[in-house]
């Protein structure tokens, strides 16, 4: 194995163990948060009516008169063998629900982040070059706005419009029903072409669109003014005047020292933004009732429902450290003064 891929082996299975650590400290806090919430399981399970022999039947069941530790012990043991239990709500194994609801969270956050990362580069590229002028201060006001509004505000503005007057769009869902599509991997738009089901693919396409730009709005913004503020550091350097002093064209002045210096802060910002989305857009997902794994939680919140909480939580921590080892990897690709050790 080359050193160079050697050097890169070595950090991922780095970063990988540092997962160990940051699960166990998770578990921690989720396990001792989640016993503190209010009425407990038992409440969950049997309502406000339940009996004292009742609840003390369901916490003898579920284990909760034992210690503490042991507790603790059979909750990582479990997580250990990826049994996350029974929802409490539904009834179903929440690694079926997990499954299930994740695919549409994905989408919901891969077309978000093309959406922002598609615009936001370029306008903060643009504003940037044209510092100043009105295409500055309309990207400065623009993404100072995108952050202000509120996502469920945008949502329901979108939906009023371009869903419920104009009719463009679908109000509601991740797919129409009545289309009886092909279920592979659950997620809609890539099973519809991997079935040839074209007008499936479409359908899904189509619901993802409004959820899509409501929940895009502060990534985009976020994104617009970071490659700006980057562009502008890097427009300062002397590597950059130099080259334009020797007469390069401006394209390759842009694409070999300015973009490529000025990525590495975007970058990062595009993987932290990605895993918070990942964890489940809330709002958007219940204005758009859409059944990714934010309403869900959020449900599951409400009502108490312990399994569905742990499990999904640990699942999504787990994500949300393997989309930052992705970007991690990504900046000696991208500058090529950064190398990995």
């Amino acid at each position: 194995m080359p050193p160079s891929e050697a050097a890169v082996f070595r950090f991922i299975v780095r970063r990988l163990l540092q997962l160990i650590p940051t699960l166990f400290g998770l578990s921690i806090l989720l396990f001792i948060w989640l016993r503190r919430l209010p009425g407990g399981p038992e409440t969950a399970i049997l309502g406000e009516r339940g009996t004292p022999e009742m609840r003390a039947a369901i916490r003898r069941n579920l284990g909760l008169d034992e210690p503490i530790l042991i507790q603790y012990g059979r909750f990582v043991r479990r997580m250990i063998r990826l049994d996350l239990g029974t929802s409490i709500s539904t009834k179903r194994e929440v690694t079926t629900e997990f499954l299930q609801r994740f695919p549409g969270t994905v989408e919901l956050t891969i077309t978000a982040m093309v959406i922002a990362v598609g615009i936001g580069i370029p306008l903060g590229y643009l504003a940037a070059r044209r510092r100043g002028r009105f295409l500055d201060h309309a990207s400065v006001g623009g993404s100072l706005i995108g952050i202000c509004i509120p996502v469920f505000f945008l949502a329901y503005i979108l939906k009023a419009i371009f869903s419920e007057n104009l009719g463009w769009f679908p109000s509601s869902g991740r797919q129409d029903p009545t289309i009886g599509a092909t279920r592979i991997t659950n997620f809609f738009v890539l099973d519809g072409l991997m079935t040839r089901e074209w007008d499936a693919a479409a359908d899904a396409l189509m619901h993802l669109v409004l959820p899509a730009l409501a929940l895009a709005s502060i990534p985009l913004a976020i994104i617009v003014r970071i490659t700006r503020a980057s562009v502008l550091e890097v427009l300062n350097e002397d590597f950059v005047r130099t080259a334009e002093a020797k007469g390069l064209t401006e394209n390759v002045v842009r694409r070999r020292h300015v973009l490529r210096n000025a990525m590495l802060p975007v970058v990062t910002s595009i993987g932290l933004l990605t895993g918070g989305l990942l964890s489940g857009a809330v709002l958007t997902e219940t204005v758009f009732a859409f059944s990714g794994i934010g309403a869900f939680l959020a449900d599951s919140i409400n009502q108490r429902d312990y399994p569905v909480l742990m499990g999904f939580i640990m699942i999504i921590a787990v994500v949300y450290v393997l989309v930052n080892l992705i970007v991690d990897l990504s900046y000696s690709l991208i500058d090529p003064r950064v190398r990995v050790r």
